[in-house]
């Protein structure tokens, strides 16, 4: 699984509601939530497949024994059934777009 980096020259400024448009167009339910540092989620499964976006902070996301470090524009699909674990790092709490396939 690769990160989609937010293209500004093709999807405009990054703000909440042109990610969310984004996902939407994609045929994905969203939802936003907000992690405080310190957060973390061990390994889980979901029956739905999904995207994680960032807005803002830091969050990694293991899946497949690999590692991901998402910053702010940084998408990445969670196929369902995938086995993941996600913490936030750093100080700063992050703002994140979950997306639900419909």
């Amino acid at each position: 699984m690769g990160i989609e980096h937010w293209d500004r020259e093709r999807d405009g400024e990054l703000t909440e509601a042109a990610m969310r448009r984004k996902l939407e167009s994609r045929g994905y339910r969203v939802s936003r939530y907000v992690y405080p540092p310190g957060t973390w989620f061990p390994p889980h499964t979901h029956a739905v497949d999904k995207i994680d976006g960032v807005l803002s902070g830091r969050f990694e996301l293991e899946m497949g024994g690999v590692r991901h470090v998402l910053e702010a524009g940084d998408m990445i699909a969670v196929p369902a059934g995938a086995v993941h674990s996600a913490r936030v790092l750093g100080e700063e709490a992050v703002v994140s777009l979950d997306a639900v396939k419909i």
